[in-house]
């Protein structure tokens, strides 16, 4: 890939695309495509192909998707597996109808089966059982990876899929109804150290700027705000009758979960695109590899922690000086999701921004 070679970036605005977009150019490549939602449907066939035929890109980052947390992918499963499909399906065909180079597929760490072996390598894809709860998001992201696969085999493209683990950074999605577990950790907290304060213009200020927020979390809110002694707007006098001082966050905190900074994910897609040429002619260096999984690799940085862990550090990232309780009525999701990122490394590669670092960077962010 040439610094003038035409890159097409799908999903340019969101929190994999953005950071792709950002690390492309600081890297020098001047001829980046990009569409908004309004200007190319991707769900639509005949749009993605007419902008394929016009534009021809030599190659292709697939980052847009309907992404979500536990909560959207176990409420909307139809709407997850639907999506996802079109998009992936219409991208994929097009970028080998009119001769791309090299294709990038970004999946997802759910792929794996719930109770596979940690950490998990390529090689487990399809040996067991998904996770429920986004049973229908990594079903659309296998058949992605399956007909990247496919076209590879049958018609000699360059597609390549990658894995990333959890990912989190700027333009991440803050909705408290749709988003990650990371960026809602870091707006539930926010949103309960300015209720200690009393500070419910600053709470409106931020239901404005990242979305409402959910009947129980309010509650939550107002019970803070009453342990501290604190006003509460007239409008909310019905919302909680207690004063309790704490954060109430789903399951039980046990899972382990790794997360990745998005300019991390960027640098490495980026190095494996430039190397896509030595990927596909390189022979099976890893003897438990099948032909499928060597056009699968992992993206992650290689350590983990629980769900509890994340709450308590984000907490103190924040400034929330409450307690944290979890509701065991909730869904946990996965166990561990810890990926194999040995393929990854033999290139020398490894993640730069620490947790916390990044999360400091993330939380600076979402507050100004």
């Amino acid at each position: 890939m040439d610094l003038s070679s035409k890159i097409y970036v799908a999903g340019h605005r969101g929190l994999v695309g953005s950071a792709l977009i950002r690390r492309l150019k600081a890297e020098g490549y001047s001829n980046c495509v990009t569409r908004t939602h309004a200007e190319l449907d991707l769900e639509l066939q005949a749009e993605v192909d007419r902008f394929f035929a016009d534009e021809r890109p030599e190659y292709v980052f697939l980052a847009a998707a309907k992404v979500g947390g536990i909560h959207a992918n176990n409420t909307y499963p139809a709407d997850f597996i639907l999506n996802n499909i079109k998009i992936q399906t219409n991208v994929i065909e097009a970028a080998w109808r009119h001769g791309a180079k090299g294709l990038l597929f970004l999946g997802s760490s759910c792929i794996y089966p719930k109770n596979a072996p940690q950490p998990l390598r390529e090689e487990y894809l399809l040996t067991g059982p998904l996770e429920p709860t986004n049973e229908s998001y990594a079903v659309a992201k296998i058949a992605g990876i399956k007909m990247c696969e496919a076209f590879n085999r049958q018609r000699g493209t360059r597609f390549l899929s990658v894995m990333p683990t959890n990912l989190y950074g700027p333009n991440d999605n803050y909705d408290l109804e749709n988003s990650h577990v990371l960026p809602a950790l870091i707006r539930k907290f926010h949103l309960a150290k300015l209720a200690a304060a009393g500070d419910w213009n600053g709470i409106e200020r931020d239901r404005e700027r990242y979305g409402m927020i959910p009947s129980d979390f309010l509650r939550c809110l107002v019970s803070i705000t009453r342990f501290r002694g604190k006003q509460t707007p007239p409008r909310y006098a019905a919302a909680s009758s207690t004063g309790r001082n704490a954060v109430v966050l789903w399951g039980t905190g046990t899972p382990r979960r790794e997360f990745l900074h998005t300019d991390d994910l960027a640098d490495a897609c980026v190095l494996l695109i430039r190397n896509i040429d030595h990927l596909f002619s390189t022979p099976n260096s890893r003897g438990s590899l099948s032909e499928a999984a060597r056009h699968l690799i992992n993206i992650g940085c290689g350590m983990d922690q629980t769900i509890s862990e994340l709450a308590t550090l984000i907490a103190s990232v924040v400034g929330y000086e409450g307690s944290i309780e979890w509701d065991e009525s909730k869904p946990d999701g996965t166990p561990q999701k810890l990926l194999d990122i040995g393929r990854l490394a033999g290139f020398g590669w490894k993640a730069g921004v620490r947790l916390t670092e990044g999360i400091h960077k993330v939380y600076e962010q979402y507050a100004r």
